[in-house]
């Protein structure tokens, strides 16, 4: 009897022990997958932040959420180049950037407007 018992509770452990590794496992491949775009705000004629430090592949969102305004944001560089076109009020336009470096991201229609993006 007491073999018996002895043999379920390596069994429980076992069981408890792969359950454990499978939730690890699963963890680790989300953390593998492609992580959510960092969000950036255009409103008041403004990027918000106007600073990021991302890393390569990643993705940048940049949201028109400046009222009935018109933006186009830019990236022209040697090494990397990107252009939304006119972006409607209420439009979000992906950027993923490929290659590291400090990027300019201009709007074309408000000079003032820049957001510095580092991406190691």
């Amino acid at each position: 009897m007491r073999g018996e018992r002895t043999k379920g509770k390596a069994a429980a452990i076992w069981l408890t022990g792969a359950a454990c590794l499978g939730l690890l496992l699963s963890l680790q491949g989300a953390a593998w997958t492609a992580s959510a775009p960092y969000i950036v705000s255009q409103k008041g004629r403004e990027f918000h932040p106007n600073v990021l430090t991302i890393h390569r592949g990643d993705t940048v969102r940049i949201v028109n959420d400046d009222g009935d305004l018109l933006h186009h944001a830019y990236v022209e560089s040697d090494t990397f180049s990107f252009d939304s076109g006119d972006q409607l009020p209420g439009s979000k336009t992906d950027v993923v950037f490929s290659v590291p470096g400090t990027f300019n991201v201009l709007c074309g229609i408000h000079p003032k407007m820049r957001l510095v993006v580092t991406v190691k």
